[in-house]
């Protein structure tokens, strides 16, 4: 008992190299040449005819922000492209614009970024925006942990009410 305490308590922290917070639904990062892109949603789950953010940032290797750079972006959905920004200069390493996503399911995002003004380099992410199978599934977690809650409560109130 003694031993497995000291293995939990001393040994497992050293082995943990890493932590990372919670990576939101429709977010991602690509690294390609000396660039990293990263793109996210705000809210995660996009609802389909709503207005929602998409967010970009550009940073090299060493994730700095690149100061200054130039992109552009291609949307397609079903294999199609039904959207497109301009490329254009963009000031510090992040870039916030609205979107609305008109259909449900998964978008391709062809992020263009124009290095030193003669090479592109193109990301790609796939988002998603809110369809039946997404309440299904918040509801599907909600239920379990529901039951559960309830499952445990069944368990220990009765020993709670007879030790009163």
């Amino acid at each position: 008992m003694k031993a497995g305490l000291f293995v939990m308590l001393f040994l497992t922290p050293g082995m943990i190299l890493t932590a990372d917070a919670h990576s939101l639904f429709n977010s991602a990062e690509q690294t390609i040449g000396d660039f990293r892109m990263q793109v996210a949603t705000l809210p995660e789950f996009p609802q389909v005819g709503d207005t929602s953010q998409i967010l970009f940032r550009l940073t090299d290797r060493d994730l700095n922000e690149v100061d200054s750079f130039e992109m552009g972006v291609r949307i397609f959905f079903n294999g199609q492209q039904i959207d497109a920004m301009a490329p254009r200069t963009i000031q510090g390493g992040h870039w916030n614009v609205d979107y609305r996503f008109e259909g449900s399911g998964n978008h391709i995002f062809k992020v263009d970024v124009y290095d030193k003004g003669t090479d592109i380099i193109t990301y790609t992410f796939n988002m998603s925006t809110q369809n039946p199978f997404g309440y299904i599934f918040i509801i599907a977690i909600v239920t379990g942990a529901s039951m559960f809650g309830i499952i445990i409560t069944y368990i220990y109130a009765p020993r709670l009410l007879r030790r009163k």
